[in-house]
């Protein structure tokens, strides 16, 4: 269990690296937050600490500053500076940071980030061992919605849109956004999902049937229709034989 303290002014951008660090499952942890450096300190006192995620302009004391502090002493966690300010990077890595992220922050931005501090704890070996361990996955989808948390189970999800910077996440109810990427969910639900275009993931076991149509520039096109939902996804060309096979029952390397 990795023991994160974050620290930075700003409650949004606290509740945000929260939010993410909840839906990193690869990484179980338990999060506090503090508003200040003295409020940090203060922290350190009572609790254990592992990993840092640093503001660094704050009131008062700087999350550089600190930093430096407690480079000096034993025992120091492992620290992430997170921070609006590029020009900070040179500093922050010659105080041994282990990334250097900025706001806001990206979820696979921060899974790096925590990858790389893994290796730089005491424990590094141990704590790879227990990543390792983990389910390869999960079951639900956690999304920040209104200001709350949910989760979405990942058997209710039947399809993923790409929409810019963000994931629409589909289901028979109501859509959500994600900020997370095609590839990501792919990589970790590759039983659920079937990539049926670069800009489309679908739930195989919603898949329904292929519906063909003319377009007058692009000629022949073929969507998938799904159970649960009026949406159709459009399908790639080269992705027509898997589909086909997959509606059948088949299998497809």
């Amino acid at each position: 269990m990795l023991h994160v303290l974050i620290v930075d002014d700003e409650a949004l951008a606290r509740q945000r690296l929260r939010f993410l660090l909840e839906s990193l499952s690869e990484f179980p942890c338990v999060v506090q937050e503090a508003a200040s450096v003295a409020a940090a300190q203060q922290h350190f006192k009572a609790a254990q600490v592992d990993l840092m995620l640093l503001d660094i302009q704050m009131p008062g004391t700087s999350g550089i500053e600190w930093a430096r502090a407690l480079q000096a002493g034993k025992g120091a966690p492992v620290v992430v500076f997170v921070t609006a300010h590029a020009e900070f990077a040179a500093e922050a890595f010659d105080l041994q940071a282990a990334d250097y992220l900025t706001k806001p922050v990206r979820l696979e931005r921060l899974r790096q980030a925590l990858r790389r501090a893994m290796q730089l704890r005491p424990d590094a070996a141990m704590a790879a061992q227990a990543v390792a361990a983990q389910p390869p996955q999960e079951d639900f989808l956690c999304i920040q919605d209104r200001h709350r948390t949910v989760r979405v189970p990942i058997q209710e999800v039947l399809c993923c849109r790409a929409e810019l910077k963000y994931v629409t996440v589909v289901t028979a109810s109501r859509q959500y956004l994600l900020d997370e990427s095609l590839n990501g969910l792919q990589q970790r639900f590759p039983q659920h999902f079937l990539r049926v275009h670069r800009s489309a993931l679908v739930a195989r076991g919603a898949m329904r049937g292929l519906v063909r149509s003319l377009a007058p520039q692009d000629g022949e096109c073929w969507s998938l229709t799904l159970a649960g939902t009026t949406e159709t996804v459009p399908v790639a060309r080269r992705m027509l034989a898997t589909v086909r096979a997959q509606l059948r029952g088949s299998s497809v390397a």
